[in-house]
């Protein structure tokens, strides 16, 4: 199988039988053999029963219903888990990502790439989501080194051995791209059409911002540090470390001078770097024991991850037959 379309439900009954019909139009247009995978995560507008229709009138229809809500990112990694397709889409069930955009993203993968990621150039949104998350795409750009410009846009397309390297939970489907990326595979973009919603209402608000900072901040970590925490912890805990000890140095200096040549530089029990000083020895020594913990649970939780990435293998016997060949 060519294609499986992975579609997360949240209450999206009026949509879901139109989004069906313009994915198979397009898929069988353009002989693309296919299959959709709805999500449904805990709906309570009768969506199920949709999906139940629609699967029960072709084969090529599948759909899996959760006990409650859990969140996209738990949807899509059943979905993935339930894919057979060589290529995997994501795409959202509110009419807005169009279907007519398959062809371009199959060629654009097909081109060399592993990851291709949609473009709202011309994004349908009110302007108090459009400009936050241009500031929010610029700072994962500056951040993971990856620059997209809509990372959060829902359709994207993958090939399937991305599903086996990367594990999504909490919020990080929206990071699919970087945690793509991170492993060494192939990310690219690719512009598309962006509908007026027509049906429902937007699923996200303002916390949403905030959670996808938090989110980012993860991402970076996982991406950065995710093997080894003391990098980062007991690079912060040196450097707070050697700032209390510089502070308790110069007050020592100031003490001496004091109170050996009677110099008028008064009491240091009351100077505010003093506090400071021991502030920063504190926390530099507690980052760098965090680090040493952090690195401890790696070595034995972490022995059955890899922390490397595949890209091509050989023919086991291959070199062996080939010398024999030139002998």
């Amino acid at each position: 199988m060519k294609l499986s379309v992975i579609v997360p439900v949240l209450n999206e009954s009026e949509s879901l039988l139109e989004l069906t019909q313009e994915i198979i139009s397009t898929c069988e247009k353009n002989d693309i053999s296919f299959e959709i995978i709805f999500i449904d995560d805990g709906s309570t507008d009768g969506s199920w029963a949709v999906v139940t229709a629609a699967s029960k009138a072709d084969e090529r229809i599948s759909g899996v219903k959760f006990r409650r809500n859990f969140g996209k990112a738990a949807a899509l990694t059943s979905g993935m888990r339930a894919a057979d397709g060589e290529y995997i889409m994501m795409m959202d069930a509110d009419l807005q990502d169009d279907p007519a955009e398959i062809p371009k993203f199959i060629a654009k993968l097909e081109e060399g790439f592993d990851v291709v990621n949609g473009w709202k150039v011309r994004r349908l949104d009110p302007w108090h989501k459009v400009y936050p998350s241009k500031v929010f795409n610029w700072m994962i750009g500056r951040l993971t080194g990856l620059w997209l410009h809509d990372h959060n846009c829902g359709l994207k397309l993958f090939r399937r051995e991305v599903t086996h390297e990367i594990r999504l939970y909490g919020e990080l489907h929206r990071f699919i791209p970087v945690l793509a990326h991170a492993r060494g595979f192939r990310v690219s973009e690719l512009s598309v059409n962006h509908r007026e919603r027509q049906f429902g209402y937007s699923k996200y608000g303002v916390k949403r911002f905030l959670r996808g900072f938090l989110d980012l901040l993860t991402v970076k970590f996982l991406t950065g540090y995710g093997t080894r925490p003391q990098h980062l912890l007991g690079g912060i805990g040196l450097t707070l470390f050697g700032l209390g000890s510089l502070g308790l140095g110069s007050l020592t200096c100031v003490w001496l001078v004091t109170n050996i040549f009677g110099a008028g530089f008064g009491p240091i029990g009351s100077r505010p770097l003093l506090h400071y000083s021991v502030a920063a020895l504190l926390l530099g020594a507690q980052a760098i024991s965090l680090g040493f913990v952090a690195e401890l649970l790696i070595s034995y939780t972490g022995r059955d991850i890899d922390t490397y990435s595949i890209a091509e293998r050989t023919e086991p016997g291959s070199r062996n037959r080939e010398t024999a060949e030139v002998l």
